[in-house]
Parts: structure tokens; sequence; C-alpha cells
């Protein structure tokens, strides 16, 4: 039986800040700061799948696939984030990674009521998109159990595509269902439920590391340089200038 809200470890209550609202500024932020040291441990554990997940992405990239993020609030918005970084960071096409966000893009700035309830609004996202068995998509939510990711994956299962499943709770739905599954179990937030903080953090650390390296995989890197960077402005022109240096 699928866990309820109150019984998924990002809802539960941490003892650690039970009192966080009657300390100083100082305690206040140390407190904050000694849950964040817990984040890089939990993505640590979860490096294989991580590995797994980059060399899916890679293939698909060498085969002309493409892919796609999809979540609802600080889900959506962090996948929606990592795909606006890729074409200046590396390069590449806008369509090569690409973050659908429940509601649209409006959701970004505003939260969209009801949206990321829906079990069937993803599968339209993707279809106007033209996802294809070719794409791969990962799905994110902190619960792992938000009906529009959901609905998207089981989506891109029919269509035969690889799909992957970011999730800070343990044996969730969404987990159960992807091919390979990623699950930094980050534990009690600091402010209770509030999972832009510790599982956003970490959710942010996995998809750093999806679209880095599977870049790096797919030879945009070269020892640690970015060699197609966009040169977009003064520091990114002087920087590529140093690069050319180093590479001549």
């Amino acid at each position: 039986m699928e866990n309820t809200f109150a019984e998924l470890t990002t809802e539960k209550i941490n003892p650690a800040t039970a009192h966080i609202d009657e300390c100083s500024t100082l305690e206040m932020v140390k407190l904050i700061n000694d849950e964040d040291k817990k984040i890089a441990a939990a993505v640590e554990k979860t490096l294989p799948e991580i590995a797994r997940a980059v060399d899916a992405i890679a293939e698909s990239f060498s085969g002309g696939g493409r892919l796609f993020y999809i979540g609802a609030g600080t889900s959506g918005r962090l996948g929606v984030l990592d795909a606006s970084e890729c074409p200046p960071t590396f390069g590449v096409n806008p369509e090569m990674v690409q973050g659908l966000i429940a509601g649209g893009v409006g959701a970004l700035i505003r939260a969209v009521e009801g949206a990321e309830d829906s079990l069937t609004l993803a599968e339209k996202d993707l279809t106007e998109k033209n996802f294809c068995a070719a794409d791969i998509l990962v799905g994110i939510t902190a619960s792992g159990r938000t009906p529009y990711v959901l609905g998207g994956i089981n989506f891109a299962k029919k269509l035969g595509a690889i799909t992957v499943g970011v999730s800070c709770v343990e044996n969730s739905a969404l987990a159960k269902i992807v091919d390979i599954a990623i699950t930094p179990v980050t534990g009690a937030e600091a402010l209770t439920g509030s999972t832009r903080m510790k599982a956003g953090t970490a959710t942010k650390m996995v998809l750093n590391m999806l679209t880095t390296a599977a870049m790096i995989k797919i030879g945009k890197v070269r020892g640690n340089l970015m060699i197609c960077v966009q040169a977009t402005n003064e520091k990114l022109r002087d920087r590529l200038k140093r690069i050319n240096k180093l590479l001549a």
C-alpha cells in the first residue's frame, strides 16, 4: 500500500529543528547548515544509479534522442533550470534537453493549482513535444508520488522510452515504475515538508551530474574545459580565449 503523506520521509517533523523559531539568527542558520551537510552523503549512495542514467542519456544523445525532465513545483523548476543551462554551457540545441513543469511556463513563478494532480496532463505536454521512444524521460518528484510525473512516466513507458525517476523517499511509487530509480533519501526537512530545501538541493546535485557527465561522454568537454561554451558575454568571451590558449 502506498504511504500516506504523513508517512513520507520528506514530511516528517525534524526533532533537531523543533525549536528553530526560538533560536538566535546564528543558531538558526547553523541548524539549517547542519541539515544541509547530510545531502552529499545521501546523493553519494545513489551514484551507481546516476551512472546508469548518464550512460543511457549519452547513448540517447548519440543516436539523436533528447532528454526531458518533468516535474511540478520546485521539482519542475529545477528541471527547467538544468535544461536551460545546457545550451550556453555546452553549445547544444535547446531542443536537446527540455524541462516541462506542471501548469506550463507560468508555473515557474506562480503555482498553478491542481496541475500537479493530473494524471493525463504530462501525456499532453509530452505529445506536444513529439516525445518518442528514442528520447529519455526523467521524472522528478521529492515525494515520489506526484500524479503529473507518474502519468508522464507511464506514457513514456508505453512508447518504449527509457525512464528515470528522481525522488527523495524510500520505496516510492515513482521508483517502482521507472527503469532507473535515483533516490537520495535526505530525511526530514529543517522546515517540515519544505522540500525546496534538502530534497531540492539533492535533486539539483543529481541533475547537474546527469547532464554534465552525459555531455562529457559525447565530447562537449576536453580535460575539464567546456570547449563548446557559447561566448555570449564578456566573461564567456574571456573564458573562451583562455580555453583556446590552453588547447593550442
